[in-house]
């Protein structure tokens, strides 16, 4: 049986070209690395051709593009054979919706709000402007949508099969209302001229047999279709009659018969652009073919989460991820509910069943204790890892290039709130109208606040959205913690402090209103409960899109100073990191969150772990950065395109694009997909900084303009001297780089908390962001030069680092020893252990200890000053320090010393396995965050 908590999990991204039976293949190899379990992107049943499993259209079924039930049993096969756990990464918050592949969805847009599915979907039904009946709009028009009715886009079809009528527009099915189908037989029959034939009378006597408004109804429909559909000649008869509503140019009446027809269903058809403004909805973050799912309704939740639950009853699924768990309504009753569901599948004897969350925590925010929750997927910890590795005297020289570049301070704040607004005017404005009327609708509830008019409440609302400092807010029907309570406080008075109106008394309603207090049963209002409560529970689940589309995929964008800060869960404005601070967070970890995911890249980082690695070194040669910066904008001065005012890249881009190609450099040199990867980005990277060309409003000229740039910049006929200084200094930050990306594998795998490995990571990660990061990893490689690795010649893959080996050798080294001594690290103490010498500021050193037993970490940083600046590698009597290992026992410790030039012999780092003295830990006893599921 694999260990309850994992000692090292391995991401592997599923889709139909890397299916079920060939993650089966891996598994061997996934064993000899050391992984003990495997981490799957998700695998209920998503759109067709999904790349990332996110788009789920059915929680019940195993994705047939996966191989299905028979590929899935392989791989559980293979996992049990080889005695390594599953984790799955599962999806509560949303589903796939649109085109013909959500059943659910399908019959929402049917049945409207008589529809069983129709809780499962947070619509608000009364939102649509100008429309007699509710309805929920639909933005999948590529054209307006009088000019793709025009043109014959939308069609009216009849599927023999299932004796029903659904408007198409291409891949789009839109199902229509049954209660539209006796009007519409009769005029589809009198157009086919078929009112005397057999079929013709039968099917006009079906249709008169349910008179009267809103039939037939949902009880009544099923049979109205089997008997439409068995009635011989139907078919032939209904699609000579269908012309009746075949929209055109030249075809008048049969374009406004359409769309009477469309008028009167349940949804409203219109302009992609209109998700923007009018969306009734909610989604995922600003993604239109993502729904967000009702998890807080039973039926929902026992729904998505019967194939979860078979799995874990049948042994075939260890833990679970929760994606996106900010978008639930109240993520403690969720979380109270799946450990409920986790205890029965597996009966109340079980031991803990893993789960983790992904929570993106801001500066100084703590993990909320959810019920069985072991922590987060490790975003925080990466950025600590990053801050720590980083030089901070290099950091103000940085500082001082942005703002020659920019023009601006490198401070992050004011950028962030541009984004807020930038983000509230496009890409959200119809959730924000959404919580602006409701607020206002609760105001107009009573006499006292009645004068607050919906355009105050408005502005006062966008003012603390824009102060709001973090993802969310925890409340529940219950009211706030205290630490809701002061992030609320706090947002009140910074909103308050900017408004210049005359009544500031609308602050004290809004806060009021946001922490429930309005409804406490001592006040002396009586303002309504239900809407007060859905007011504040569904700002918080607006506050963390708003924050996720503003931060991470606008300000990250848009800010430069160094790249290494811009990821997800990260400050791009950070500071370095001491070592006394490094060991501080540690040891809070390994006492409340010791089981928690350390990642360091996933499908979700904004750069490759080495890249990222590779910019932090920047930090240790920032003069010579700063002079090959201003020797590349000279040399790559013909390049950039002007047009008018445009220039193209902006300068500001500019920098970022040789902060990137620093990062992504091929340690060869040479790469023949370069251009067009990074073309790629450069466009994606422009639009999420909605600067020159965003989404919504794609700069063509601008756009071409960035390939042109990145094309003549890489061709070696016309930029041959920028691209041999550019090697000249990508080769030394290389070289730094690996040796931080060393150092950084090493905490990672031996720190508190569970090591995880995204796939393909084992050699060097040179990526950029999605979809960069989700290339086919060329697992045959891996797998060949680990089992040439058997016995590592430290010498020999020093010697040829470049090639990946050496990280894909210390990767198992140290999965080996953590697998030896993995109640040291899954439960034990952290001791920060004393370093002196002349470069004790360069090493940082720390014990894991469980009883008796112990792992001594040792690991170097900033190796500027020991590789000649990046040129070579560094020897071991360059390290002047020793590390104080009081109380432990072996081989290499002299009087209670370790001598870091005996540790550093081909790698600046060092774990090795140690004894203990009989004094007690010095760590103590952790305190436990965690409720098991038991």
């Amino acid at each position: 049986m694999p260990p309850a908590i994992p000692l090292a999990t391995y991401r592997l991204q599923l889709t139909a070209d890397f299916n079920f039976e060939a993650a089966a293949r891996v598994v061997p190899y996934l064993k000899a690395l050391g992984i003990s379990h495997v981490y799957a992107s998700p695998f209920m049943t998503a759109r067709k051709g999904s790349t990332h499993g996110y788009d789920i259209t059915d929680h019940t079924k195993l994705n047939p593009e996966l191989g299905g039930e028979e590929g899935f049993a392989k791989l559980s096969a293979a996992l049990k054979a080889h005695d390594l756990g599953l984790i799955l990464d599962f999806v509560p918050n949303h589903v796939g919706v649109h085109f013909d592949d959500n059943p659910w969805w399908l019959d929402v847009l049917e049945w409207g709000q008589a529809s069983p599915h129709a809780a499962s979907f947070d619509i608000d039904w009364d939102q649509l402007p100008y429309r007699a009946r509710g309805g929920v709009l639909l933005p999948i028009i590529g054209t307006s949508y009088g000019h793709a009715l025009e043109h014959g886009d939308i069609e009216l079809r009849y599927d023999p099969e299932e004796g029903s009528f659904s408007c198409w527009y291409f891949e789009h099915r839109l199902p229509v209302a049954p209660e539209r189908y006796g009007e519409m037989l009769r005029i589809i029959v009198k157009e086919a001229g078929e009112e005397s034939s057999e079929a013709g009378r039968a099917i006009l006597e079906l249709a008169s047999r349910y008179p009267g408004l809103r039939r037939p109804n949902r009880k009544e429909a099923p049979s109205f279709k089997a008997m439409l559909k068995a009635i011989p000649g139907a078919a032939d008869v209904i699609a000579r009659g269908l012309p009746a509503y075949k929209a055109g140019e030249d075809r008048p009446a049969q374009t406004l018969a359409l769309h009477h027809l469309l008028e009167r269903q349940h949804y409203k058809l219109g302009h992609w652009r209109l998700a923007s403004s009018d969306i009734n909805y909610r989604r995922f973050f600003d993604v239109n073919t993502l729904a967000g799912l009702r998890v807080e309704d039973a039926g929902t939740f026992e729904a998505i989460h019967r194939l979860v639950k078979k799995l874990i009853a049948d042994g075939q699924l260890q833990g679970l991820r929760l994606d996106h768990i900010d978008g639930l309504r109240d993520p403690a009753q969720y979380f109270q509910r799946l450990r409920r569901l986790i205890r029965d599948a597996r009966g109340p004897a079980a031991g803990p069943f893993y789960v983790v969350i992904e929570k993106i925590l801001c500066e100084h925010e703590k993990l909320p204790g959810f019920a069985g929750v072991h922590g987060t997927t490790g975003y925080e910890w990466m950025n600590v890892i990053t801050q720590f590795l980083i030089d901070g005297k290099g950091l103000e020289p940085l500082d001082e290039i942005w703002r020659q570049i920019s023009n601006k301070p490198p401070k992050l704040a004011p950028v962030i709130k541009e984004a807020k607004r930038r983000v509230l005017e496009t890409l959200l404005t119809s959730e924000f109208t959404v919580l602006t009327r409701l607020l206002a609708r609760i105001a107009n509830g009573h006499y006292s606040t009645r004068d607050y008019s919906e355009d105050s409440l408005r502005q006062a609302l966008e003012l603390y959205v824009l102060h709001f400092p973090v993802y969310r807010t925890y409340l529940t029907t219950a009211g706030p913690t205290e630490a809701d309570r002061k992030l609320i406080d706090h947002a009140i008075t910074q909103a308050r402090a900017e408004w210049f109106a005359s009544d500031g008394s609308i602050f004290d309603f809004l806060r009021d209103a946001l922490t429930m207090d309005l409804i406490k049963r001592d006040r002396n209002t009586s303002h309504s409960v239900p809407r007060v409560r859905r007011f504040a529970l569904k700002v918080q689940q607006f506050t963390g899109p708003m924050m996720a589309k503003s931060l991470e995929d606008t300000s990250f964008y848009r800010f430069h100073r160094l790249l290494a800060l811009n990821e997800v869960g990260g400050d791009p404005s950070a500071h370095a990191l001491a070592i006394g601070d490094f060991h501080a967070f540690m040891r809070q970890r390994a006492r409340h969150w010791p089981h928690g995911m350390t990642a360091t890249a996933t499908h979700d980082t904004k750069r490759g772990e080495d890249a990222r690695m590779r910019l932090a070194a920047l930090t240790e040669l920032p003069n010579d950065w700063t002079s090959g910066v201003a020797r590349w904008k000279t040399l790559n001065a013909p390049n950039v395109v002007t047009a008018g005012t445009m220039r193209a890249p902006s300068a500001t881009f500019e920098y970022m694009l040789y902060q990137t190609l620093v990062g992504i450099w091929p340690p060869a040199g040479t790469d023949e997909g370069l251009v067009e990867r990074l073309q790629a980005y450069a466009v994606k990277a422009a639009r999420e900084g909605k600067e020159e060309t965003s989404w919504l409003n794609p700069n063509e000229a601008y756009e071409n303009g960035l390939r042109s740039f990145i094309e003549g910049s890489l061709d070696r006929g016309r930029s041959s001297e920028f691209l041999q200084s550019l090697e000249t200094f990508a080769k030394r930050i290389a070289l730094l780089g690996a040796l931080n990306s060393l150092t950084q594998l090493t905490l990672k795998a031996t720190m508190p908390g569970v090591p995880d490995f995204y796939q393909g990571t084992e050699f060097w990660d040179l990526s950029m962001v999605d979809p960069d990061n989700r290339r086919p990893v060329d697992f045959a490689a891996r797998e060949s030069a680990l089992r040439d690795n058997e016995s590592p010649n430290w010498t020999n893959l020093v010697e040829h680092w470049p090639d990946g080996r050496i990280k894909l050798a210390w990767t198992r080294h140290l999965l080996k020893l953590r697998s030896e001594l993995a109640d040291v690290f899954t439960d034990g103490s952290y001791e920060p252990l004393e370093v002196t010498g002349r470069h004790a500021d360069h090493i940082v050193a720390f014990a894991r200890r469980r009883g008796r037993e112990a792992a001594i970490v040792v690991v170097g940083r900033n190796f500027a000053p020991f590789t000649d600046g990046g040129r070579v590698w560094p020897h071991a009597d360059a390290f002047d320090a020793k590390v104080q290992v009081p109380g432990y026992a072996a081989p290499q410790v002299q009087d209670s010393v370790l001598p870091v030039s005996a540790l550093f012999t081909h790698l600046p780092a060092a774990l090795i396995s140690a004894g203990v003295d009989g004094a007690p830990e010095r760590g103590g006893r952790r305190t436990p965050a965690l409720a098991s599921p038991s």
